[in-house]
This record gives C-alpha cells, structure tokens and sequence, in this order.
C-alpha cells in the first residue's frame, strides 16, 4: 500500500533531485577546446599560465580570497593539452590559495618534468621552503596585485622592491599581474631589475584603447629592450569583442615588433570568473567557458611567421623556466 507518507517522501526526493541537477547545471566543469587547432604546433610547445582549484577539503581556500573556483583538475588539464597538441604547461599559483602553494606543487608532482610552477609567498616563506619549492619545478614568484585591488603604486614599488632583492640570488623570476598605469609606475624598477620580469595578459592592456593607450608605450619599451616578457594570453580580459577578439590583434602586433624573445603564450586555463558585485566570497563563481582551441588558432593571426611562433611557443618559455 502506498502510504501518504511515501508520497511525501517520494516527492520529497524528486524535488531534491530536480534542485541538485538545476544546481548541477548551473556551473560547467572546465572548458575543453570546441575547435579544433588549425596550425602546426612544435614539439615542445608550452602553456605558460594556467592554474589548478583542487578539492577545497584537501586545499582548503584563503580566508581572505576574492572569490570560490569551481574545480579544475589535473585530469582535466592533460586533455586541454592534448587537444591543443602542446606538451610542456606550466602552473600558477592563484589567488584563492593566497600563500599555501600545496595544490599548485601537488599538481606539478602529478605532472612530471613537463611541468614548471610559478609561486606565490610572503615574509614567512623560508629558504629552506623555498629550495623545497625549486626542487619541485617553481621557477618564480608571483605579484598578484590587480586580483588584490593593489593599484597604488607606492605599495606596487615597495612589493616588487622587496621581491626582487628576494629573488636575485635565487635566479627565479618575478611574474606581475597588474594594469599598465601600475607597470609605468614601476618602470624604472623593472628595468634596473636583477631579475627577470614577466607582465601577465598583455600586461592589462584594454584593447579597445588601441596601442596608443597610456602606459602601453612603457610597456613596448620594457619588451623591446628586454627587461621584461609579456604573456600574450587570456584575450578576452581585454577585449569584449568575442570570440576572435579581432581588437587585441593590434597589441599583440606591436609586442611582437618590439621582441619577439620577450613573449610567451598563455591559456589562463581553467578561466576564472569575477565573483559577481553583492555576491558573498564564499560563492561558488563559475569557470568562464572558453573554447581554447579557437583561440589558440588566432596566434598564427598575431604571429604569421612560423620560425617566431616557434620561439614565443618553445625557446622563450625553455629559457625562462628551464624545462
């Protein structure tokens, strides 16, 4: 006999199942290339940012975050590449870990020698940590100023100051991910620098403000004399014109006449979100859905010569994190 309470149970159940599967499509897992790569890649081609949210009950979050990944796995990083038919990645550390680098070196250890990490530390890092973290594959740290809302630039100086004399007798680099007005502030450090310097997607170039755009020339200038690299990564953190992002063309260009040995490409893989304006950190921010290989394929557009694809793919990243 069906009782009024099986009913009620029953339709309890249904309407926890239909809630779990509206959940459950509410956030993707992380994208995997729809397009298929359209160029010859070489051997020995590197993603030279991409990042891994691992399980936050075995990598718990920093208290103090902007905002809560989806996850995004090793498992799941091994097929972008295979999709888009590049063998060497390197990882890193994002925010959301704050200084607990453990998922980023977790992830490198599962990844083997084809992998180089870049991390994130503070004052209570110590040598001894940090020989561990080199041994692992990190080969740099990580200035994350623009995630943090840091756009002073007294603060930017005094950050990148104490970085740099941190990392001259180390030989690690020190990658900034900031927005143009902060990279002419502290132009005149990075280019007296001990260290190597790499500015993050673009170096925050809006493309829509063509190269004429303040503080782009500062940043063509670094490149061209080599003082800094520049990952040509995450188009769509500068333009809105998606999917092809026809406007960052422009930018990449010009990087590219200024020195092509100072550039390397990036996915920014598995794409994170902005935690939405009045939204609480502790929600989850969907993964952005980007379609990688589509993307991948507009770099023969930015670079048409395949002898300079090869050095921006292979030869600069080899040389900067020593694989």
């Amino acid at each position: 006999m069906i009782s009024r309470r099986n009913v009620l149970v029953g339709a309890a159940a249904a309407g926890a199942a239909a809630f779990a599967g509206r959940a459950a499509s509410a956030f993707a897992k992380a994208s995997q290339p729809a397009t298929q790569v359209s160029f010859d890649v070489p051997p020995g081609a590197c993603d030279c940012h991409t990042h891994i949210f691992g399980s936050s009950a075995r990598f718990p979050f920093a208290p103090d975050r902007t905002y809560t990944p989806e996850p995004a796995s090793v498992a799941e990083i091994r097929a972008l590449h295979r999709a888009l038919r590049t063998s060497r990645v390197v990882i890193v550390q994002p925010s959301v870990y704050g200084t607990d680098n453990a998922c980023t070196l977790d992830a490198l250890r599962q990844l083997g020698s084809s992998a180089r990490g870049v991390a994130v530390i503070d004052d209570s890092t110590t040598d001894p940590m940090l020989d561990g973290m080199s041994r692992a594959g990190i080969r740099g740290i990580r200035l994350n100023l623009e995630t943090t809302g840091v756009t002073d630039p007294a603060i930017a100086r005094q950050r990148f100051q104490r970085a740099a004399e941190r990392m001259k007798a180390r030989g690690w680099h020190i990658q900034i991910y900031t927005r143009l007005s902060v990279i002419e502030a502290i132009s005149d450090l990075v280019a007296g620098a001990a260290v190597r310097v790499v500015f993050d997607h673009f170096g925050g170039a809006q493309a829509s403000l063509g190269i004429q755009q303040p503080g782009f020339a500062t940043l063509v200038n670094l490149v061209r004399t080599g003082h800094a690299y520049v990952k040509i990564s995450a188009p769509y953190l500068s333009s809105t014109q998606a999917p092809d992002y026809p406007d960052v063309a422009p930018l990449a260009k010009a990087l590219l006449a200024a020195n092509p040995e100072r550039l390397v490409w990036g996915t920014n893989w598995p794409h994170p979100g902005a935690r939405v304006i009045g939204g609480k950190v502790t929600d989850i921010t969907p993964l952005r859905q980007i379609d990688d290989g589509r993307v991948f394929n507009l770099l023969p557009t930015w670079v048409p010569d395949a002898a300079q694809r090869r050095t921006i793919l292979v030869d600069n990243p080899a040389r900067l994190y020593g694989f």
